[in-house]
């Protein structure tokens, strides 16, 4: 769904009915998730913990950054999401 199209001249993904984004309906109904440990003896607390929770920290700044832009109506673009980019977005928004 993601694909940006274009013919000889232009790009032709220009909106959101030509180039759809995924929706919640688009998501199946059950998502089996398998945590790996990739370590032999996984007991040994000599080792660091492994990760598992990455993939989330994508989509996680989109939505939060979203949530900022629907309670104030300023959009924040660079993360972190400090108080005080915050307020400055909304003195920039003000003028």
């Amino acid at each position: 769904m993601k694909e940006v199209r274009f013919d000889t001249e232009k790009m032709l993904s220009v909106d959101w009915v030509t180039h759809p984004s995924l929706r919640h309906a688009d998501a199946p109904a059950k998502i089996d998730v398998v945590l790996v440990n990739g370590d032999p003896n996984p007991n040994r607390p000599d080792l660091a913990p492994y990760g598992g929770g990455e993939t989330a920290c994508k989509p996680l700044l989109a939505a939060v950054a979203n949530a900022i832009h629907d309670a104030t109506g300023v959009r924040i673009r660079r993360v972190p999401f400090r108080a005080e980019r915050v307020l400055a977005a909304l003195n920039v928004a003000k003028v």
